[in-house]
């Protein structure tokens, strides 16, 4: 494996974990901020870093269309291009081509699709979407697959997972072994239970740094995710990272690092804080609500972030009823410092053996 990954404490299916990388060492549990062009919306890279973020998440459909792989490549890599030092993940651009893209065709060999930007045809195979990610540099490039859709009959996620496991095991061919790089498979097949086992055990049987779970967190509800994650308890490597895609809330995150989950990402901060929609260790606020019109406390008296220990919820309030930007700049770095506090609050959960007693607000 070109990936170093070390379990040093676990309380019950939790663990304590360190990823080592090209660009770096990551503690798990994690949670990734969305840089899916190249940026965390609305933030520099300095105020992600200052969070306590590790590593970060691009995307490979929306950067091999805005500005291309091959000039990023020729600009010194990712990296270099959007000025962060630590590690980068890649997703692999399948969710986006089945939710974005216009006109796709899915076929045994990878999907043809026109860009939603300026209908240009593409055809992205799964050896294709792991050069791209070569080219970008990424430290953890993820196997083109197919995001079943939700709902969909047992036939129909039976057929996309199978595909997937295909296209793994071509991405898998396809990637070219260096130290501190590592390629992860995706365990699909829907909320069914069988076919997610199906999944993973031809994963495991192809040989991964690391094993991804995708396809939730799209429409199926926290419990039938959480069924989902249960049922693959032991299906996975233990001594390999599992990285579950695009969850998720707060206690998503902590249901899912109870259960054996060591990465995530999720757009959550940063959407949320554009929509006024604040995190706090006192629960979820609204900037908008009249309530805060004239309140001079902080944004939450137990974070210690720029933006609490500079401005008010009258002022967040304010910024937000005129439309001013930095009223969603303030609130979408609160935020990103509260998904990384929680997670180095659950880390020391772990160590400590306390995550029984561990609760999110």
């Amino acid at each position: 494996m070109s990936l170093a990954f070390t379990v040093e404490a676990s309380d019950g299916a939790a663990r304590l974990g360190r990823l080592e990388t090209a660009h770096g060492t990551v503690k798990t549990p994690a949670f990734m901020p969305v840089g899916t062009q190249a940026a965390v919306k609305g933030l520099t890279v300095d105020t992600v870093r200052a969070s306590g973020a590790q590593v970060v998440l691009g995307n490979t459909y929306h950067l091999m269309l805005r500005p291309g792989a091959e000039r990023i490549a020729r600009l010194g890599g990712l990296h270099r291009f959007m000025n962060w030092p630590g590690p980068i993940l890649t997703d692999s651009g399948g969710f986006q081509v089945m939710s974005l893209a216009r006109l796709r065709t899915v076929a045994d060999d990878g999907v043809v699709f026109r860009a939603h930007t300026d209908g240009t045809r593409h055809h992205l195979t799964p050896a294709g979407a792991v050069e791209i990610q070569h080219a970008l540099g990424s430290d953890v490039t993820m196997v083109l697959d197919e995001c079943t859709p939700y709902p969909a009959s047992e036939a129909e996620a039976a057929a996309s997972m199978r595909r997937s496991m295909r296209w793994a095991a071509l991405s898998k061919a396809a990637f070219v072994p260096r130290p501190g790089h590592g390629i992860f498979g995706i365990v699909q097949g829907g909320v069914f239970p069988g076919l997610r086992a199906e999944s993973a055990a031809a994963l495991v049987e192809i040989g991964f740094d690391g094993y991804a779970v995708g396809g939730l967190a799209v429409g199926e509800g926290q419990a039938r995710m959480l069924a989902v994650l249960d049922g693959l308890g032991g299906a996975l490597p233990a001594e390999r990272p599992r990285y579950l895609m695009g969850v998720g809330t707060p206690d998503d995150i902590v249901e899912a690092v109870r259960r054996g989950i060591d990465l995530f990402d999720c757009v959550l901060p940063t959407r949320s804080g554009r929509t006024a929609r604040a995190y706090t260790s006192a629960g979820t606020l609204n900037m908008r609500n009249a309530r805060h019109a004239e309140d001079p406390a902080p944004l939450d008296a137990a974070c210690a972030c720029p933006t609490c220990a500079g401005y008010s919820r009258a002022y967040l309030h304010h910024l937000f009823r005129c439309g001013e930007m930095l009223g969603p700049i303030l609130l979408s770095q609160h935020n990103l410092f509260f998904y990384q506090r929680l997670m180095a609050d659950l880390r020391a959960a772990i160590a400590a053996g306390r995550l029984a007693d561990f609760r999110t607000a």
